[in-house]
């Protein structure tokens, strides 16, 4: 049992460190990508330059949110915590952390935070 789990957690750092390359990396050729336009041009030219910035930092954010559920999984695995549903406080599915390494809910935890949500938002 202890080494399945080792097996697990090495597995999903691995994922994690991956991803986190991935979204570094992505954010680093929009950033080039927007500094290569021109940024000269007529009034359809700047428009579209615009277009293209608001795109690109609504992407960075996104990215940003991401990166950041992924260094907190990073520090999970490192004190020891990864795995543990902050909701229920039970182990988080296996299949559910390979499949979304940076959660921080088992299926139960996030059903119960879903209709926590739910159950205030009318009011």
């Amino acid at each position: 049992m202890e080494n399945k789990m080792a097996m697990l957690l090495a597995e999903c750092k691995k994922q994690l460190l991956e991803a986190k390359a991935d979204i570094l990396n992505r954010v680093k050729e929009a950033r080039t990508h927007l500094n290569q336009e021109d940024k000269g041009g007529d009034e359809a030219d700047q428009t579209m330059r615009v277009l293209a910035e608001a795109e690109f930092l609504s992407m960075h954010d996104r990215l940003r949110a991401q990166l950041l559920e992924i260094e907190m999984a990073l520090a999970r695995i490192e004190s020891g915590t990864y795995g543990i549903c902050e909701e229920t406080e039970e182990t988080i599915e296996p299949e559910r952390l390979r499949a979304i390494p940076w959660t921080r809910l088992s299926i139960e935890g996030a059903e119960l935070r879903e209709a926590t949500k739910k159950r205030y938002a009318g009011r």
